[in-house]
């Protein structure tokens, strides 16, 4: 049974929600702080994170989980629509968000993803660790290195940077990126997948204009270069 922990402080919708999880078969843990939200983090398979709590802001709990090294997707539950709120949010270590009001059969649907994706990383950790050129993924950690130096990413970057790896030589759709990276309809705007990787080329020391590491073939997606280390 996947245990979830609810980070919500309006009991409107802290209740209905909590009751709907426990019927779909889940562990349901409430809590209506931030620091809550923060000491319950390591115990749980998922976070409903409200980015409005009354002690610390959401995107706060967020990196700070994210800075405990924790892993535990993050669903974050939020009124502020805005673009750029929502691109902040995602990279404070967020894996997902509704914005409220939400219908309640697509969040739980991007539950369901979320718990499936976890699981799904978990079995690729125990496979041979991605290498290409210069650049080593470590799933056991989640980290990633160029040469022998660690790489500061971010969650998403990292996930990003993971598949381009794994996929070397090859075109990764922009459809495929941001269905697997933000579950996001590959229909809408691809600027945050832009953004996130135009961070990971000045990462990398990367130049767009002549790449060594990540190639953009326009209108189609990204390669991450396959040759040998120059």
């Amino acid at each position: 049974m996947a245990k979830v922990l609810l980070a919500e402080d309006d009991p409107a919708i802290a209740g209905p929600l909590a009751r709907a999880l426990a019927r779909e078969g889940y562990e349901v843990q409430v809590c209506e702080t931030g620091q809550g939200a923060i000491d319950g983090a390591s115990s749980v398979d998922l976070m409903l994170l409200d980015l409005g709590l009354p002690d610390i802001d959401g995107l706060d709990v967020a990196r700070r989980v994210r800075s405990a090294g924790l892993s535990v997707p993050i669903m974050v539950l939020t009124a502020r629509a805005e673009e750029v709120d929502l691109v902040v949010g995602l990279d404070a270590g967020a894996d997902d968000y509704v914005t409220k009001p939400f219908r309640l059969a697509e969040l739980l649907a991007r539950v369901r993803a979320l718990l499936r994706r976890q699981s799904d990383d978990e079995v690729r950790e125990t496979t041979k660790a991605p290498l290409a050129r210069d650049i080593r993924i470590d799933p056991s950690s989640h980290r990633a290195f160029q040469g022998d130096k660690e790489l500061r990413l971010t969650i998403k970057e990292y996930e990003l940077l993971k598949i381009l790896v794994e996929n070397a030589g090859s075109v990764v759709l922009r459809d495929r990126l941001m269905k697997e990276i933000w579950g996001s309809d590959p229909l809408g705007s691809t600027k945050t997948l832009d953004m996130h990787i135009s961070w990971i080329r000045r990462k990398l020391g990367d130049d767009v204009r002549s790449p060594k590491y990540i190639t953009t073939v326009r209108g189609v997606g990204f390669r991450f270069e396959a040759g040998d280390e120059e």
